[in-house]
């Protein structure tokens, strides 16, 4: 083990032993030198290692439980915070089953007994504000995700540049589209920050350089299946020239459904966000042109690393930006 570690054999029977205090990377290194070894003991020296350390109470509000992104998300927050090195972690993952900001900010509050570090997917609204202001007065900063909120009071914000990716799309569509036509574009509500801001850039893409497409009229979804299915159907209907459609949120499996139901394959360049099942599959039957992805493990690790700065250090006088860079799914990539 010695060996394998690259330190003295009385450095290992300090670790072995807790005789006397042996620092946090040395001790790591010896027991990832017991784990290579195959030594019996490699169990209790990581134990003891994470007894020593101090414990983060991290606490995270997301939304639909159920859905195969947030299940990803979930999983992608507590491996960033196993993986975590020099505290023990200790997690809260809640769900909002809605976009109602009331929901969320009693979840907010919430978390005020559970954690002292907090970090949530929300909307940008009064009621999403005064929670994290709140737990701002108590000493509890928050972080917000994929989409913006309560700025100026929020810590910072860990996610896509959301005005980039809205470009991105709106390039795809003016590149991969049948000729000239109509655009179609849904986001999940008004209040998602990180919608404004991609329809933003969605929309000044065109005027600056696909004049030749007619961008509709922005259609609500609030990022449910039905609702989004329903109408992508009407739309395709009443507009028989549609040569585009960008999910800037939610709801694009019912998009997806719309499509392959009324059009063949790439005859309309449908734009969709985040690598699911329904997706994947998507793209390989050609109903699907381009997919924008979440780099999810990147994110967390550095969310989980902000916020043990946080924890360490306070909340900071300059809350920022962290902007991850974007993951596209094409075809052929898959």
């Amino acid at each position: 083990m010695a060996r394998e570690a690259g330190v003295s054999v009385a450095t290992v029977d300090r670790v072995l032993n807790g005789r006397e205090r042996v620092r946090e990377d040395t001790a790591r290194r010896v027991y990832e030198a017991a784990r290579e070894v195959g030594y019996h003991a490699a169990a209790l020296i990581e134990q003891r290692l994470k007894i020593e350390m101090p414990e983060i109470r991290m606490g995270f509000v997301l939304h639909k439980e159920r859905q195969a992104f947030y299940q990803s998300f979930a999983r992608e927050i507590a491996a960033a915070a196993k993986s975590a090195s020099g505290v023990r972690t200790q997690l809260q993952i809640d769900f909002s089953a809605s976009q109602s900001p009331s929901e969320t900010a009693e979840l907010l509050l919430a978390m005020a007994d559970k954690a002292e570090v907090v970090a949530a997917t929300a909307v940008n609204h009064p009621a999403i504000t005064a929670a994290v202001s709140e737990l701002k007065a108590r000493g509890i900063p928050c972080f917000a995700l994929l989409s913006d909120f309560a700025q100026g009071v929020r810590e910072g914000y860990i996610g896509l540049n959301n005005l980039k990716v809205g470009r991105v799309s709106a390039w795809m569509i003016a590149t991969a589209a049948r000729g000239p036509g109509k655009v179609a574009l849904f986001v999940g509500g008004h209040r998602w920050h990180g919608h404004e801001l991609r329809e933003a850039g969605f929309r000044s893409y065109f005027r600056e350089a696909a004049p030749q497409f007619e961008v509709l009229d922005t259609l609500v979804n609030l990022e449910t299946r039905q609702l989004t299915y329903e109408a992508t159907l009407d739309m395709l209907r009443r507009h028989p020239t549609v040569r585009g459609i960008y999910i800037a949120g939610g709801g694009m499996e019912g998009a997806i459904a719309a499509v392959r139901e009324a059009r063949e394959p790439g005859e309309v360049v449908l734009i969709v966000n985040e690598l699911t099942p329904e997706s994947s599959a998507g793209l390989a039957d050609g109903f699907v042109t381009m997919v924008n992805g979440t780099p999810l493990p990147e994110l967390c690790r550095e969310l989980v690393g902000q916020m043990i700065r946080v924890a360490g250090a306070g909340p900071s006088d300059l809350p920022g930006q962290v902007f991850m860079k974007q993951d596209i799914y094409l075809p052929e990539s898959m």
